[in-house]
């Protein structure tokens, strides 16, 4: 399939800040509109980039991004503020932004804005979740999460988990309870939550596994729909997973996301 690349798109402007844009990945021929897949990457809330796909998947040919589309998608993939220049929540409030602007857009970009889908990895996969789950957000159809932090409140501050969250909420975490609490996503678990994919390996050390679990139990405890892929002895990026687990797990996102739409 052929895909053309629309890039640097401004969807806001923060005061103070630089634009921020998103790009949008879409076939070169599309009869009638498609659901949306907007990506939102990594990087600890502090580093990384919308161009950017997971780590794990960058040699891929066709690229992610490509495949994605191939998947019956128009994909979407945002920018956001770093903890270098905005503090929590300015992310979440960014990626709610854009994903109201692209709903507003929708017939520029051939997409159907009753269907959408949330995909993040890492840091990335907190705001699919802190986004997917918000009242305050029109509802998506579904999120996935690749190894994200969800509870902060499970981090001691000697964990060499807790340096990117840390940094994001501007303390160590034991002297900011309260936002510690504020940022808890498993809170937010409700029987109405839009379906939602856990995707995680047991051996990570940069999220650790148990924060996918806390978030899949509460969603089971509040009887929303939710599926967890647990991956022995993987550690973050699926690493210690062969290429063709990673695709696996990649073709299952995929499955996941469409059944969503």
């Amino acid at each position: 399939m052929s895909v053309i690349v629309e890039r640097a798109i401004p969807y806001a402007e923060k005061e103070g800040y630089r634009f921020l844009e998103v790009d949008i990945h879409r076939p070169a021929e599309q009869d009638g509109p498609r659901p949306l897949l907007h990506y939102i990457h990594g990087g600890g809330w502090r580093r990384s980039s919308r161009q950017l796909a997971p780590r794990e998947t960058r040699a891929w040919t066709p690229s992610l991004f490509e495949q994605m589309v191939g998947a019956g998608f128009v994909v979407a993939a945002s920018d956001y503020r770093f903890s270098g220049e905005a503090l929590y929540p300015a992310a979440i409030e960014d990626t709610a932004d854009a994903l109201r602007w692209l709903r507003d857009n929708a017939d520029r970009f051939g997409i159907d804005p009753t269907r959408v889908v949330l995909f993040g990895q890492s840091g990335g996969g907190y705001i699919a979740l802190a986004v997917g789950l918000s009242r305050d957000v029109e509802p998506v159809q579904g999120i996935v999460a690749w190894y994200p932090l969800t509870d902060f409140s499970a981090l001691a501050d000697d964990d060499p988990a807790s340096d990117f969250p840390s940094k994001w909420l501007g303390a160590p975490l034991s002297t900011v309870p309260d936002l510690v609490e504020q940022a808890r996503l498993p809170k937010l678990a409700r029987a109405d939550a839009p379906p939602v994919l856990l995707q995680h390996g047991t051996a990570d050390t940069m999220a650790p596994f148990e924060q996918s679990v806390r978030m899949h139990d509460a969603l089971v405890a509040a009887g929303a729909r939710v599926k967890f892929d647990r991956f022995e002895g993987a550690e973050h990026f699926f690493v210690g997973c062969d290429e063709e687990q990673v695709r696996a797990i990649f073709a299952r996102a995929m499955q996941f996301a469409n059944d969503c739409v």
